[in-house]
């Protein structure tokens, strides 16, 4: 899941964008700001830890290009203006696009799959070969290989995870947004506060269960609902005859 941060001092800016995140599978809008001082107070203090920020170039108090150099290297932007002239200074800032008002959505998804690839390419998961990991184990100096494609689910338990593997759990001291941040984009998403599951594991889906492939269940939360099914539902198969 690719979480997002809108900053537009104009309203309907904002609107357009917030439509366009919630119907594109994969992308999760945590907020928006039309004053840029109190974006980028919210982001620097944690209250939004946004992969990438939709930010306008011209705005009054501060300026996408000075707001992108503030919030560099954690976050990454994609800016968003009427005017082409400011497009060099973008990219000098490792700016990921550079999308122009009015902005089509069929240009916008072509702005996420750069965000994509620019995600992955920073991934330590995106070798040619099976992708894993290590990561810490439950013992001083224990390291453990993790293959990603052998993950059934993922559980925050307090301050500690536990990988449900084909056959083992490995328990580790992490957070879940921690490992989410660096898990490749658009394979796991979040189902709930305590759970990551991979999209290729999901088997079932009924009411505010997903059932997975090994006929382990997880629940589904209110908050990451609708995110999820946007994505099930893009891979839906459905007769045109049914209502």
């Amino acid at each position: 899941m690719i979480t997002c941060y809108i900053v537009d001092d104009e309203a309907h800016a904002i609107q357009v964008l917030t439509r366009y995140i919630q119907q594109t599978p994969g992308l999760q809008l945590l907020g928006s700001e039309e004053n840029p001082l109190l974006a980028l107070d919210a982001i620097t203090r944690g209250l939004y830890k946004p992969d990438i920020v939709f930010a306008d170039v011209e705005m009054p108090q501060l300026s996408g290009v000075k707001l992108a150099e503030l919030l560099a290297p954690h976050t990454r932007v994609v800016f968003t203006t009427a005017y082409s002239g400011f497009a060099l200074d973008a990219f000098d800032r490792d700016a990921v696009d550079y999308l122009l008002k009015p902005i089509l959505y069929e240009r916008f998804l072509v702005s996420v799959t750069r965000i994509r690839e620019r995600r992955n390419a920073l991934s330590p998961f995106s070798g040619k070969e099976e992708a894993y990991c290590y990561v810490k184990g439950d013992s001083r100096g224990k390291l453990v290989r993790v293959v990603l494609s052998h993950i059934q689910y993922i559980q925050a338990m307090q301050n500690y995870l536990i990988l449900h593997l084909r056959d083992k759990k490995v328990i580790t001291y992490l957070t879940l947004q921690e490992l989410e941040e660096r898990l490749p984009a658009g394979a796991f998403t979040r189902v709930h506060k305590s759970f990551i599951v991979p999209y290729a594991k999901v088997h079932t889906v009924e009411g505010n269960q997903v059932i997975l492939e090994n006929q382990d269940v997880v629940p589904l939360g209110p908050s990451y609902r609708e995110p999820f099914l946007q994505n099930v539902n893009a891979r839906l198969i459905k007769s045109k005859r049914l209502p």
